[in-house]
């Protein structure tokens, strides 16, 4: 049984599978991290407004980690932002830049597909009309808004907004027998595409390859892994799924998951960083503890759920599972930004899920997972699997 669950998406383009635990963060990449957390969310509001920072997600940030790590260290870097909310009110040194708005123009430019197929399903409150038009406006708002900073940066989102449109008529011809790659390609287009542009603003071109290698992969193993966490609650609303709809099994969609990380784990090998230690742990280790969560092989356990979901009673009755109401499109994605930037999700005994409202458990609250992951960095067990020379993240 997997712990949390804050990915909402049926077949889109997929940001939300690295969620590190912050007490794996050691020697000062936590710090680095929340930077570049905070810098996504402080260019959303620069470049499109207060609203655009809830589209602020975990994965979105890889962007600019991965133009952080390729460029030389200087304090124009850095700032110092004012106190926030979401921060206990302290200021905090955040990431700024090319990277950080890159990062901002893909997430706001995914995140307006996601709320044009929400509009499409007519989810929730969207089954109203006028609620349906308004967000329609901010979805169309968004594109032009980041396509604007994308050709400043001299990005193209085109090839974002083709991908997400591709999708629809790649899942419509998809059936049994239908290879799962062939659905996760526009994803893997997508995210191949932002992950080489890391180069081109970072002033290494020669990394553009082994980047957009990684991104393709990275696409792909997002979408799986949504895919497989989604399975269940697919197939109990209806939803379409890709792993029911081609047939394929759980144990093939590990085998694709794995060679995934691999492949992720030699491309990185092949590019040229300056500090890569954050994205080394990210993409490197994190993603094989998204697998394992995802596959239900690592993570945190808890006596009282039962393995299809159920709340267990006093001594372990189950009750049935908890009904909540989901929230809406916008009001989701506010709660997600406040789960994300107060690190309730990892730390919190319980949190209610940003879009369903069900009670879900923080990530380490139990005794098992913090015992592994607060006593120092064991991110480096069985490194030498991982295609690296050696693994740096460790030498901090």
């Amino acid at each position: 049984m997997r712990c949390v669950q804050l990915n909402d998406s049926r077949g889109n383009v997929v940001f939300g599978i690295v969620r590190p635990c912050a007490h794996r963060l050691t020697g000062g990449l936590k710090a680095e991290w929340m930077a570049h957390l905070c810098g996504l969310c402080l260019a959303l509001r620069t470049d499109h407004g207060q609203f655009s920072r809830v589209v602020t997600n975990y994965d979105g940030l890889i962007i600019s980690v991965l133009t952080d790590a390729q460029t030389e260290r200087a304090p124009a870097r850095r700032r110092t932002a004012g106190p926030c909310p979401l921060r206990g009110m302290r200021t905090a040194s955040v990431a700024r830049g090319e990277g950080a708005r890159l990062a901002a123009t893909v997430s706001l430019v995914l995140a307006s597909a996601k709320v044009r197929d929400h509009v499409a399903d007519r989810d929730g409150l969207l089954k109203r009309r006028p609620l349906a038009a308004a967000a329609r406006r901010v979805a169309t708002g968004w594109d032009r808004a980041g396509a604007r900073t994308g050709t400043e940066l001299g990005f193209d989102t085109a090839v974002l907004v083709d991908a997400v449109d591709r999708q629809e008529s790649v899942e419509r011809l998809a059936g049994p027998g239908t290879s799962p790659l062939t659905v996760t390609e526009p994803t893997e287009t997508a995210t191949a595409a932002a992950f080489a542009h890391t180069a081109v603003l970072a002033g290494k071109p020669h990394n553009r390859e082994p980047l957009a290698e990684a991104g393709r992969l990275f696409g792909r193993l997002a979408h799986l892994l949504d895919a497989v966490e989604d399975q269940e609650s697919d197939a109990a609303s209806g939803a379409w799924n890709p792993l029911t709809a081609t047939g394929t099994s759980l144990a093939e969609a590990r085998r694709l998951a794995d060679d995934a990380l691999h492949g992720i784990r030699l491309a990185l090998r092949d590019a040229e960083f300056t500090d890569g230690k954050l994205a080394h742990v990210l993409l490197a280790h994190e993603l094989e503890t998204s697998i394992g969560r995802a596959f239900a092989t690592t993570g945190c356990a808890s006596a009282e759920h039962g393995a299809d979901g159920t709340h267990g009673g006093p001594g372990g009755v189950p009750r049935g599972p908890r009904k909540s109401p989901r929230r809406g499109t916008v009001v989701g994605c506010a709660v997600l930004v406040g789960l994300c930037c107060t690190c309730r999700t990892c730390c919190a005994k319980e949190y209610e899920g940003p879009w369903s409202g069900e009670r879900r458990e923080g990530w380490c609250r139990n005794a098992d997972c913090c015992e592994g992951c607060c006593e120092g960095c064991d991110c480096c067990a069985g490194c030498g699997d991982c295609g690296c020379d050696c693994c740096s993240c460790c030498d901090v």
